[in-house]
C-alpha cells in the first residue's frame, strides 16, 4: 500500500499491527499531487484536516481509476448563514463520496444529524499530546489559578458568568484578540473592563514555551466548549494539561464526555451555575483534584506522542483498506 498524504512527519515506510507494510508519500495541501496517483492501485488518499482539499479530491475522481479516500480531522461546523445552509447538500454529497473518516472523538450526533458522517463510515483514534516529544516536563498537579485556555469553539462568556458567582477564586485567561477567536469561533463577548475581578488577563506569544507556562502555572484547566460543536474542540489543550497532571474541567460534548470518564469532571455545556459549581468542588477538594488529575496524566502517557497517534491511524487504515499489496 502506498499511503498519500497531507501530514507533517508521518512515516515513509511503515508497518501496521496487522503485519501490512508499504511507505508513503507527501503531497501536500494541493489535489493535483494527490492525483498524479489515481491510476496506482496500490496508492490510498489521507487527508489530514484539510476539508477544502477533500471536496476538491472526492469531486476530480468521479471517473476512471479511483483510490480510496480516507479524511482524517476534518472540522465541520453548522453552517450559521444563508449561503452556508444553501451549499450544504453539495457539501453533504461530496463528503458521502469519502471512504473513511477517522475522528479524535465517538460522539457523531452532530455530524450525522448535520452532513450524514455516522459510525458506519466513521473510526476513533485517540489523539496525542502535542508538548510530548519536544518537551522534558515534570507532572505539576498544583497551581494559582483555575485557567481557561485556547480558541477553538471556546465559551469564554460562560466561564467569565461562572467566575463571578466565584469571587474568592483566583482565575486567568489569556489576552483575547478578537480576529483569532472570530477565525476559531470562539465566544468572548464582554470589554476587558468588565471581566470579573479575580481574573487575571495573562500575555500569550503562541509558542509552546509560553503554553507550558501558563498551563503549568494552573490549579484547575478548564475547557468551555460551545453547544453547537460537532467535532473535538479543545482536545490538544486538554491532552497537554493532562500530561502537565493537571485537573482539566470540560463541557460535555464531543470530544470530552464521549472518551473520557475519571479523567476529566464535565459540566453541561453553556451553564454557568454549574460550572461554577464544578470549579469550587474541584478547587476545594484537593483528592478529588489529584485523582482527576493522575488519572489524566496516565490517559495522556498512553496517548504519546506525534509517532504514536501515526502509528494509531495506520493501523486504523489497514484495517479499513485491507488487501492491498506493499510497493
Amino acid at each position: 500500500m502506498l499511503i498519500v498524504h497531507n501530514f507533517r512527519a508521518f512515516p515513509e515506510k511503515w508497518q501496521a499491527a496487522t503485519g501490512q507494510n508499504g511507505t508513503s508519500i507527501y503531497a501536500g495541501h494541493r489535489a493535483a499531487a494527490f492525483l498524479k496517483h489515481r491510476r496506482n492501485p496500490a496508492a490510498v488518499f489521507v487527508v489530514n484536516g484539510n476539508v477544502p482539499l477533500v471536496m476538491q479530491l472526492a469531486a476530480r475522481m468521479l471517473a476512471g481509476a479511483r483510490r480510496p479516500l480516507i479524511a482524517v480531522d476534518l472540522v465541520l461546523r453548522e453552517p450559521e448563514t444563508f449561503a452556508g445552509r444553501l451549499l450544504l447538500p453539495m457539501k453533504k454529497a461530496l463528503l458521502g463520496r469519502v471512504d473513511r473518516f477517522i475522528h479524535y472523538f465517538r460522539d457523531l450526533r452532530g455530524l450525522t444529524r448535520v452532513y450524514g458522517i455516522g459510525p458506519e463510515h466513521s473510526s476513533y483514534v485517540s489523539f496525542k499530546v502535542n508538548l510530548a516529544d519536544r518537551h522534558a516536563l515534570a507532572p505539576e498537579p498544583e497551581g494559582e489559578y483555575a485557567l481557561c485556555f485556547g480558541r477553538s469553539m471556546r465559551d469564554f462568556d460562560t466561564f467569565l458568568a461562572a467566575m463571578e458567582r466565584l469571587p474568592d477564586v483566583p482565575a486567568a485567561i489569556t489576552r483575547p484578540d478578537p480576529r483569532v477567536f472570530a477565525a476559531h469561533h470562539a465566544r468572548f463577548t464582554r470589554p476587558l473592563s468588565a471581566i470579573p475581578k479575580n481574573v487575571r488577563v495573562l500575555d500569550d506569544d503562541r509558542t509552546e514555551e509560553s503554553e507550558i507556562r501558563i498551563l503549568q502555572n494552573a490549579r484547575l484547566v478548564v475547557l468551555p466548549i460551545l453547544a453547537k460543536s460537532l467535532v473535538a474542540s479543545g482536545i490538544s489543550t486538554c491532552l497537554n494539561a493532562m500530561y502537565l497532571e493537571k485537573c482539566v474541567i470540560g463541557s460535555d460534548g464531543p470530544g470530552m464526555s464521549d472518551i473520557f470518564t475519571s479523567e476529566i469532571l464535565i459540566f453541561p455545556p453553556e451553564d454557568p451555575q454549574r460550572m461554577a459549581e464544578t470549579i469550587r468542588r474541584a478547587w476545594q477538594d484537593s483528592d478529588l483534584r489529584r485523582a482527576t488529575a493522575a488519572a489524566g496524566r496516565q490517559f495522556a502517557l498512553q496517548a504519546g506522542a506525534e509517532p504514536q497517534l501515526y502509528q494509531r491511524i495506520i493501523d486504523e487504515i489497514a484495517l479499513q483498506i485491507p488487501g492491498r499489496g506493499s510497493i
